[in-house]
């Protein structure tokens, strides 16, 4: 969860903003029901679930993008529409948002990838007025998969088909992952084990490096590795399922 700044919204809901609430408390509440969304594609919509755990009310925003972390719904040009798209939330209530596919031509033979915003607006707080707190918002984005019908293999058969070698790189020794299904693989942790010994991945920040898409590769290094990899290397993996439970999995690494 991110704090955003209020320029992120559009003109009218930063007025419509500061007329509800006044300056804002830095203080995320609103709880998404899942960590990703699967769309099947001939489906007319999926609804999300959120939560105001917080003791006041909030302003919610929501849109999808297609990759961009910095997008605008003004500018997020995608085929899906979320309703509501703005809306209050009262302390310890529900809201469904509804995400509908427009019907945009997109590839038939994998999955394709966006993202789904929640932005949040707390109300003020308590002598927030003379703390002269700043006025944030608090985005959440989670993983949003449109996986058209009649794919050649189920989903959880994706990861026991990727395809693992040695990829040294002047910083060390890595692995090199090949996506050869048409769905988009989330892992979790990686660690490769050379002759004994568990070698764990390099500690990465960016959500793309935790994953590999469709037909695309992805690399993993490992620092505490000193020696080059054999073909008795095997590499250990969790990824994430279609409900973000981790699951475990291993394969031989190819020289």
């Amino acid at each position: 969860m991110n704090a955003t700044s209020l320029s992120l919204l559009p003109a009218k809901l930063i007025v419509l903003t500061l007329a509800l609430f006044g300056t804002v408390a830095v203080q995320a509440s609103v709880v998404i029901n899942s960590t990703r969304i699967v769309y099947p594609q001939d489906d007319k919509e999926v609804t999300i679930r959120l939560e105001n755990k917080s003791l006041a009310p909030v302003l919610i925003q929501a849109w999808l993008d297609s990759g961009d972390e910095h997008s605008t719904p003004e500018l997020a040009a995608i085929p899906f529409v979320a309703t509501p798209p703005i809306f209050r939330m009262e302390p310890g209530k529900q809201q469904v948002v509804r995400l509908a596919y427009t019907g945009e031509t997109l590839p038939l033979t994998q999955e394709s990838l966006f993202w789904f915003n929640v932005l949040e607006v707390p109300s003020q707080s308590p002598g927030a007025k003379q703390s002269n707190q700043l006025q944030l918002a608090f985005r959440s984005r989670i993983k949003l998969f449109l996986r058209p019908p009649n794919l050649p293999y189920d989903v959880e058969t994706a990861p026991g088909k990727l395809q693992w070698r040695h990829a040294p790189t002047a910083q060390g020794q890595a692995l090199e992952v090949f996506n050869p299904t048409p769905y988009h693989v989330t892992f979790e942790q990686v660690a490769v084990l050379v002759a004994g010994q568990r070698h764990a991945r390099e500690a990465v920040a960016s959500g793309a490096e935790n994953m590999v898409v469709p037909g695309g590769r992805n690399r993993f290094e490992f620092p505490s590795l000193k020696t080059p990899l054999n073909t008795a290397a095997t590499v250990e993996f969790q990824t994430l399922d279609d409900f973000g439970v981790k699951v475990p999995h291993s394969a031989k690494v190819s020289p």
